[in-house]
């Protein structure tokens, strides 16, 4: 199993996608790049973020940013939706050098790639988020989302479609 990092605005739709998709073992809701160890105190610079955990020999980091652009404006700059400030920024972090050489050539392959505003760093701080943020939208789905619920339902319909 390997890890990734993505944020693609508010976290609850972002984990509530990403739970879905294929070769993806567990997501878990969090804090990627601030300065603080805790959730407490001021605003430290984090993007909120799903920590993704995925089997490599079904989904690559490739694919996996190919299902990230699809459920958010890759142009955008600290903004998705109605959610706007720098912790709603867009990105993919990782400790692994080969995940962002792969995210780096997924944005670089683009047409478009010089308008794009994903960031990809490497990760140098995780905060798991409070209880409340874990799967908020199975608990209460009728939650603000900026991912239109068809697109959160897509591969949960192509799943049980072939069963």
């Amino acid at each position: 199993m390997e890890t990734v990092y993505v944020a693609g605005g508010c976290l609850w739709g972002v984990q509530a996608f990403f739970k879905t998709l294929p070769g993806v073992f567990e997501t878990e809701a969090g804090r990627a790049n601030g300065t603080n160890s805790t959730l407490e105190g001021a605003y430290d610079g984090y993007a909120e973020c799903v920590r993704v955990t995925f089997d490599e020999q079904v989904v690559t980091v490739t694919q996996l940013m190919g299902y990230l652009f699809e459920v958010i404006d890759p142009y955008s700059v600290n903004k998705q939706g109605i959610d706007v400030g720098e912790k709603y920024r867009t990105g993919l972090y990782s400790t692994e050098a080969k995940h962002l050489e792969e995210a780096r050539a997924f944005i670089d392959a683009r047409l478009d790639h010089a308008k794009i505003a994903v960031e990809v760093k490497p990760l140098t701080n995780y905060v798991r988020s409070a209880e409340e943020h874990q799967d908020r939208l199975a608990r209460c789905p009728d939650d603000y989302c900026h991912i239109p619920k068809n697109l959160l339902e897509k591969y949960v319909l192509k799943e049980e479609s072939t069963l």
